[in-house]
């Protein structure tokens, strides 16, 4: 029994972990004012917005005049695109941030990432604090910023796996 017991809490966790990390934001590289092109100021987009785990990088461009190149922090700086981490040339590329840490974005094309097209992303984990034990323990995700709050729609989401995560402690306890 208490195998079965803890075989629920654990898919229970695992499920709420899953949902957890489909609640990120979606951010449309420049956007509002500007897309994936070279009048933005992508300096100044991400100074405003606080990106975690979870969230996701939508690149936009015409797909015949730019592209996105993932490298490496030497390789922005020098803006090289001669050894790529991995290369998006869709002109609408979705590209999920997963992990913490700093990812580097260049246009690969000659004299783009100097005119400017290159983004630096700082990725934050996401901070859940629980306090209490048991069926009284209470936990919340620190809030970020507005800019980076969830997309409208994933209450639900959120829900179903806060109450999977509740129903597997009320079990096991």
């Amino acid at each position: 029994m208490a195998a079965a017991i803890r075989a629920l809490l654990v898919a229970a966790l695992t499920t709420a972990a899953l949902f957890g990390t489909a609640l990120g934001a979606s951010y449309t590289v420049g956007a509002p004012a500007g897309s994936w092109d070279l009048r933005t100021n992508y300096t100044q987009w991400t100074s405003s917005i606080r990106f975690y785990t979870g969230d996701e990088l939508r690149f936009q461009y015409p797909a015949a005049t730019h592209n996105v190149v993932e490298v490496t922090k030497t390789a922005y700086d020098n803006c090289s695109s001669s050894s790529p981490i991995a290369t998006f040339p869709s002109g609408n590329d979705v590209i999920p941030l997963a992990a913490v840490g700093t990812r580097y974005f260049i246009c690969g094309l000659p004299g783009h990432c100097a005119g400017g097209m290159k983004i630096q992303v700082n990725v934050e984990s996401k901070v859940v604090r629980c306090r209490g034990r048991g069926a009284r323990q209470r936990c919340r995700q620190t809030t970020p910023p507005a800019s980076s709050a969830p997309q409208a729609g994933s209450e639900p989401v959120l829900a179903l796996g806060l109450g999977a995560v509740v129903a597997g402690l009320m079990l096991f306890f």
